[in-house]
C-alpha cells in the first residue's frame, strides 16, 4: 500500500463491503500483515497433524506421537506470533527471530514441521517480518531533515536533490587541480 495516497473519504452511494474493503486495505498497510498471516498459517498444520487421523473406509491412520504436546505448543506460539505481528508491530524483529526458531524447532519435534506445510510458511513468516519496516512519511521526512519544506532541494520520487557543498565548483577542489594530476611528493 503507498502511505502517500490519498486517504478514502465515504461518498453517500457506497456500499459498506466497499468501505470495510478499503478500511482492512489501510490497516493492513500499516503492519506486515503478510508476514503475520504466513506465520499464524504456519502454526496451524504443526499443531494439528498430530492429532489428526485419517479414515479410509474401516482403516484409520494417526499421526499421534510422543511429540504432540510440543507440536502444540509449538502450534500455539506461532499462531500467538502472527497476531502480534498483526497488533505489536514494535516486536516485529522478536517475533521474526522466534517464529523461524520455532519454526526450526518444529523439524525434529512435530512430525518434520508439519510435513513441511507448517515448517516452510513459519520460515517465510519470520523472514518477512525481519524485512518489513515502516514507511516513512514524505513531511515526516521533510521535517527530520530540518528544512521544514516537503519540496525544497528534493528529487523526483524519492531520488534525493543535490547536496549543497562548501565550494562551488568542481574544479576548485583539490582532485581536479593541476589539470587533474596529483603528485606523490
Amino acid at each position: 500500500m503507498n502511505h502517500q495516497a490519498p486517504v478514502y473519504v465515504r461518498a453517500e452511494d457506497d456500499a459498506l463491503l466497499t468501505v470495510a474493503y478499503y478500511h482492512f486495505h489501510a490497516w493492513s498497510g500499516r503492519r506486515p500483515f503478510w508476514a503475520g498471516l504466513f506465520t499464524l498459517l504456519g502454526g496451524i498444520p504443526i499443531m494439528y497433524f498430530p492429532y489428526a487421523d485419517l479414515r479410509l473406509g474401516n482403516v484409520s491412520f494417526a499421526m499421534a506421537t510422543t511429540a504432540g504436546s510440543t507440536s502444540l505448543i509449538i502450534g500455539i506460539l506461532l499462531v500467538t506470533l502472527g497476531l502480534v505481528l498483526w497488533f505489536q508491530q514494535g516486536a516485529r524483529v522478536f517475533a521474526g527471530v522466534a517464529a523461524i526458531l520455532l519454526a526450526l524447532v518444529s523439524l525434529p519435534m512435530s512430525n518434520l514441521g508439519g510435513f513441511f506445510i507448517g515448517f516452510t510458511a513459519s520460515m517465510v513468516g519470520g523472514a518477512m517480518a525481519l524485512a518489513w519496516v515502516p514507511a516513512k512519511r514524505v513531511d515526516a521526512a521533510a521535517e527530520a531533515d530540518g528544512s521544514g519544506k516537503a519540496g525544497a532541494m528534493a528529487g523526483h520520487a524519492g531520488i534525493p536533490g543535490p547536496r549543497d557543498t562548501e565550494t562551488a565548483y568542481a574544479s576548485e577542489t583539490t582532485a581536479h587541480a593541476d589539470g587533474g594530476r596529483n603528485s606523490a611528493g
